[in-house]
């Protein structure tokens, strides 16, 4: 069995968002397309992975399917044609290079968010999915396995995954920080744009569960709240809901809200309260700080915590790297291994065959005790036997050079060659 490992990847960095959403496959795509590569192609082990960001289909097989995959992504998604779609494919037929992508979308090194630990996740998923549909052999099982640990490793020898590398990242991880003391805390989200969605859809990775989003258009506010969720508030109940929050995040620019001192001291004396200011001109006022047990961050303080946690994390990507390298290595063994394991096993038959068939003609002659001690010393000697070209073709296969020494092996012994 050679690396016959291939992949099929169209991403952010080759393909614009209207390429992407229009390849884009749910749980249900994604398992339909499995049984269509099975089916017109015949591959046993593949995965299908599909995000915002990517959709990539990862395969083992002596034959190259690029094109035919992708027609079969057409097909599923209803494209009368591939044309459209093809040219963003890249193509990863060498198995070292399909291995080191892999690995390199997993642990975060592909992703918008150099470190996104969201990644590992959804790769999790669509390897579940793959063994659920029966598409995960023994390549992709070994594969995803030795991937999931050297992520462990990643994360105790390097700082790559430290911090929060976004500021809706950064945002999360302020409030669970700030929210640590308060049982089943409030927090109220004002606006829906691109960063107010984006630090809600972070909060359902939480284990914050009282999420409450309001929005001049009540509609978009339960959209979101159904997403992630949450409850939506009607916008004519700002203030009240503003009053019951433990924590305020804004997004709405402060030319359409402005959260004034004035405004919250009419509320009373608050025991806690944080304000998250992520709008620019900023909506809440910073006079608030003065007010005892009233604390404001603004948008600067939170992208400083994830500029300094991206340098970090790009800082530790040589480090990464090196790691991805050990472990390749380390697979690449172990499906060298597997090349010759089947001959091994027929050659250690092939002998145990005529072990068998030269005692038949004797033992007939033995008593009990003598048939054990024929039976033992035979076996013995025919492990000593086993012992030096095992040893030497799992050398060879170290050294890349098992072909020849199979080849022998199967033509002294009639071996039936592997053709997996």
């Amino acid at each position: 069995m050679k690396d016959q490992f291939k992949a099929i990847t169209l991403s952010y960095k080759n393909a614009p968002i209207a390429i992407r959403e229009a390849v884009a496959l749910n749980e249900a795509g994604c398992r339909s397309l499995l049984h269509k590569i099975k089916e017109f192609t015949g591959v046993q082990d593949a995965m299908v992975l599909s995000t915002c960001n990517r959709t990539e289909v990862y395969y083992a097989s002596g034959q190259e399917l690029s094109t035919e995959i992708i027609k079969l992504i057409a097909i599923e998604k209803g494209f009368i044609a591939t044309k459209n779609i093809q040219p963003f494919f890249r193509v990863l037929n060498h198995a070292e290079e399909a291995y080191k992508h892999l690995f390199h979308v997993a642990l975060g090194l592909e992703s918008q968010v150099t470190g996104d630990v969201q990644i590992l996740n959804q790769v999790k998923i669509a390897y579940k999915w793959a063994a659920e549909e029966n598409m995960a052999g023994p390549v992709l099982h070994r594969l995803l396995h030795t991937i999931f640990a050297t992520n462990k490793r990643v994360v105790n020898e390097t700082a790559f995954h430290d911090g929060a590398a976004s500021v809706s990242y950064a945002t999360l991880e302020l409030v669970e920080e700030l929210t640590r003391q308060i049982e089943n805390p409030r927090v109220l989200m004002i606006g829906v744009g691109e960063i107010g969605a984006d630090v809600c859809r972070n909060f359902k990775k939480s284990k914050l569960e009282n999420i409450i989003i309001t929005n001049r258009t009540y509609s978009k506010a339960e959209a979101l709240a159904e997403e992630c969720m949450a409850t939506a508030a009607p916008y004519e109940n700002l203030w009240e809901e503003i009053n019951k929050a433990d924590v305020v995040i804004s997004s709405v620019p402060g030319d359409c809200l402005f959260v004034s001192k004035a405004e919250i001291e009419k509320m009373g004396q608050p025991v806690y309260k944080f304000f998250i200011d992520l709008s620019m001109p900023r909506s809440i006022d910073p006079a608030l700080e003065t007010m005892p047990g009233v604390f404001v961050y603004n948008v600067d303080s939170i992208r400083n915590k994830a500029t300094e946690a991206l340098e970090r994390r790009m800082a530790a990507i040589p480090e990464v790297k090196n790691i991805v390298v050990e472990a390749i290595a380390e697979f690449q063994q172990w499906t060298r291994e597997m090349s010759v394991s089947p001959a091994i096993q027929q050659f250690k038959q092939k002998l145990e065959d005529i072990r068998n068939q030269e005692l038949a003609r004797y033992v007939k002659k033995m008593n009990d005790q003598e048939k054990e001690l024929v039976e033992a010393v035979t076996r013995n000697m025919l492990q000593k036997i086993l012992k030096a070209p095992v040893l030497e073709l799992k050398a060879a296969c170290l050294r890349g050079e098992s072909e020849t020494l199979l080849e022998s092996l199967s033509a002294l012994f009639d071996l039936e060659k592997e053709t997996v």
